[in-house]
């Protein structure tokens, strides 16, 4: 039912770099899915794109300007939609010659400024360049108005000076080392205070330069993401005319620049058409407000969302403007799939057990919670869809006779059990009736949900769905819808 993400061709060549920086650095729920989008095969799909606006010559210049803005948009796009969004330290995977080679030459420097205190005079060349680099992290913590501390971190850490101790024999660099570690204690946020007091608790001098970086690592991130909670408030008030504006420079640069959206919002408008829904005036200009004009143009940007939420995500590139939310619209088809098969399998089983157990307090979640776990996973290359859906049938079957039994009904008979386990092993066919049943009124209350998406109350569940209203209300709050 749903792609194998493994297979995802992506379409972010069409806006360059549209994510680099943040892939790896970002909180970002569900990872491995956003990496198998990056890293799928690179086709560009040009096969399926409307022609019509002819392709022009694009410089060097422009397109590193283009891949620029489009960077700083996708990072301020993911500040506002992901309200969990933080900058986290890129780790390298373990084995990676990545890693590796990182490794070894942190090793030699260390080792180098090792060997070098050990020297008798002692060398400080190596030591001076690190209590520099320090001196330049905390003046970064610092705001406009710490000249106190300003004066004294210029003051204390003066390199000159340093230097010329250094040449007479004069240095101390645990006196210095130990300035560092108050002026970080002083500047740090209350989370770091530990990784402090750890800091005086190291003695030797090259293992507290390395832990004195790491520490200063984790301050630069929560300054980093200090920042981020600052912006977004603002952020969130912009971000539509920002996003709007950059496309707009990207469509007079490129004039074929978003002939996937074009198609795409075409095709929902037919989609309309055929479904005889009211559509726009032929001659209908951007000025015109209200009426049956702005019906029809958020009845098709709605529709233009519910298509994504069926996305053939292997064989088709997704729309520009959108391409930021890919991983968002994937993760919620996939959720919705799950939705369906486990809100169908629930109406079969309800269905076949009568009014007399959906009331039972806790029967109804505990048959969702077994169906749920069953279908962990469905979207993986290796999941078995039927045997899965036998095994539910099994586990269902047991569950009813249960509970019919403590509560003085008569348990199934063989054959009412064959029945409904052949209904729930039905359930992995497309074309089964009550999972299009499902499938449709799911498909309903998301449509309702966009088109009531500024009033404070949700709409209405359509009758079947109750079992999996949580799940379904969770799925359609998700910011990415109607944004």
């Amino acid at each position: 039912m749903s792609q194998n993400p493994d297979k995802l061709h992506s379409s972010e060549e069409r806006l360059s770099g549209l994510e680099d920086g943040q892939e790896e650095n970002s909180d970002n729920p569900d990872q491995s899915v956003r990496k198998r989008i990056r890293q799928s095969a690179p086709g560009s799909h040009r096969d399926d794109t409307p022609k019509s606006s002819p392709a022009r010559p694009v410089s060097i210049e422009e397109l590193m300007e283009t891949a620029k803005g489009v960077t700083n948009m996708a990072l301020a796009h993911e500040i506002v939609v992901n309200g969990d969004f933080q900058i986290k330290p890129a780790e390298l995977p373990e084995h990676s010659l990545e890693k590796k080679v990182r490794d070894i030459v942190h090793k030699a420097f260390w080792d180098c400024l090792e060997a070098q205190l050990k020297e008798d005079p002692p060398t400080y060349d190596h030591a001076i360049k690190l209590l520099g680099e320090i001196k330049e992290n905390l003046l970064s913590f610092l705001l406009p108005g710490h000249t106190r501390l300003r004066n004294q971190i210029t003051e204390v850490l003066d390199l000159d000076l340093i230097k010329q101790e250094a040449e007479n024999g004069a240095l101390d660099i645990s006196k210095l080392v130990k300035f560092v570690i108050g002026m970080m204690g002083t500047l740090c946020a209350p989370a770091r205070d530990e990784e402090i007091k750890k800091l005086n608790d190291i003695h030797e001098i090259v293992p507290l330069f390395r832990a004195i970086f790491s520490v200063l690592d984790l301050m630069k991130m929560d300054m980093a993401n200090f920042a981020v909670s600052s912006i977004r408030p603002k952020l969130m008030q912009q971000s539509a005319e920002y996003e709007r504006k950059k496309f707009q420079e990207f469509l007079e640069k490129q004039p074929n620049s978003l002939d996937l959206v074009t198609k795409w919002l075409q095709e929902a408008a037919d989609d309309l058409a055929k479904l005889g829904h009211e559509t726009l005036p032929p001659h209908s200009n951007d000025g015109a407000t209200g009426g049956a004009s702005t019906l029809c143009f958020t009845a098709v940007q709605n529709q233009a969302y519910l298509k994504l939420l069926k996305w053939d995500h292997v064989n088709r590139p997704f729309p520009e403007t959108v391409l930021m939310d890919q991983t968002r619209f994937l993760e919620i088809q996939l959720e919705l799939e799950q939705l369906l098969l486990v809100g169908t399998v629930l109406l079969v089983t309800f269905s076949a057990a009568g009014p007399a157990l959906v009331d039972v307090p806790g029967f109804a979640e505990k048959i969702k919670t077994i169906v749920k776990v069953l279908l962990t996973g469905t979207h993986l290359p290796s999941f078995n869809l039927k045997e899965s859906l036998a095994t539910i049938g099994e586990k269902v079957c047991a569950e009813v006779n249960s509970c019919l039994s403590q509560h003085g009904f008569t348990p199934f008979s063989a054959e009412r059990e064959t029945v409904l386990k052949g209904q729930i092993q039905a359930v992995a066919n497309p074309d089964n009736t009550i999972c299009r049943l499902i499938d449709s009124r799911i498909q309903k209350f998301l449509e309702n949900y966009l088109a009531s998406s500024h009033q404070k109350t949700l709409p209405a569940i359509p009758g079947g769905l109750g079992p999996i209203q949580r799940e379904l209300e969770e799925v359609a709050a998700k910011g990415v819808l109607g944004t």
